[in-house]
């Protein structure tokens, strides 16, 4: 049996680590070793579980323990699993959205780029997008659509964030992602990207660009698509040290789109390639 324990108190310090700690403090919280993430609803901590992930604890509705829920929790017999009264998990922000489950889960080292594209001929870069939503949606978007890996450079919101990893609907766990250092980007990663073969291509709304659909592109073996943060987009360093500018066309005088949804058009276009 699983070892069940209920929360009458929501200042109980079992909740702490889904009540009480910041993002930062979990991503923190085990230094020097690689800290802690929440995952929610069943379905996106299944995925974590296959991805590898280990859980710490679970927190679910009574209810929940009799479904998929339950069925979750049963396949670790050492991992305690918290349950509380309505109106107790209806204090935590967000519990109502998560279908009655989240999970504590121990994060893993991340690996090299090097090693993440090693059979990668489609891959994604994140520059600085900070919106855990427009992560969580493009990784979404990676994975529905052929991409290989997502690289993140430093100022890039977490892909294991509980919103990031709730709107990508657990593809934060299917598809190879990993990190730049601080200090490696644009010159260092650029380099990398280089040495691994792969031509890059920047989204941005250069008027000297090609176009999306472009045969010279879709020719090219290995690409990677480089995607900015919402609003100011790439950096013109960025831009003028890439292979190919891409611009997806608009009309009735839209000059451009979501960065979620311009990643989705430009994975559709240039992720089709069949290994």
């Amino acid at each position: 049996m699983n070892r069940i324990i209920e929360i009458k108190d929501f200042q109980s310090p079992e909740l702490d680590v889904y009540a009480r700690l910041s993002e930062v403090q979990l991503l923190r919280a085990c230094e020097p070793k690689p800290g802690l993430f929440i995952a929610e609803s069943p379905r996106v901590i299944e995925r974590a579980i296959q991805a590898g992930y280990c859980p710490v604890s679970f927190l679910a509705e009574k209810k929940e323990l009799k479904g998929p829920a339950g069925e979750l929790t049963e396949k670790f017999p050492d991992i305690p699993v918290y349950t509380a009264p309505q109106e107790i998990l209806t204090q935590l922000t967000g519990f109502a959205l998560t279908r009655g489950m989240l999970c504590a889960m121990k994060r893993k080292e991340l690996l090299s780029p090097e090693v993440i594209c090693a059979d990668a001929q489609r891959i994604v870069i994140l520059e600085d997008v900070v919106n855990p939503t427009n992560v969580g949606a493009i990784f979404r978007s990676a994975a529905a659509l052929n991409m290989d890996a997502v690289l993140l450079t430093a100022g890039c919101s977490d892909p294991l964030y509980r919103r990031a990893a709730r709107v990508s609907m657990g593809t934060v766990f299917q598809i190879p992602w990993t990190r730049f250092g601080k200090k490696d980007w644009p010159e260092k990663g650029m380099g990398c990207l280089a040495g691994m073969g792969f031509k890059t291509v920047s989204m941005a709304l250069c008027e000297d660009s090609v176009s999306i659909d472009s045969p010279e592109l879709q020719a090219e073996k290995k690409l990677a698509v480089i995607l900015g943060t919402e609003g100011e987009g790439l950096a013109a360093g960025t831009i003028a040290g890439c292979d190919y500018t891409v611009r997806i066309p608009m009309a009735h005088q839209v000059d451009s789109l979501n960065v979620a949804a311009a990643s989705a058009v430009a994975f559709w276009e240039l992720g089709k390639r069949t290994k």
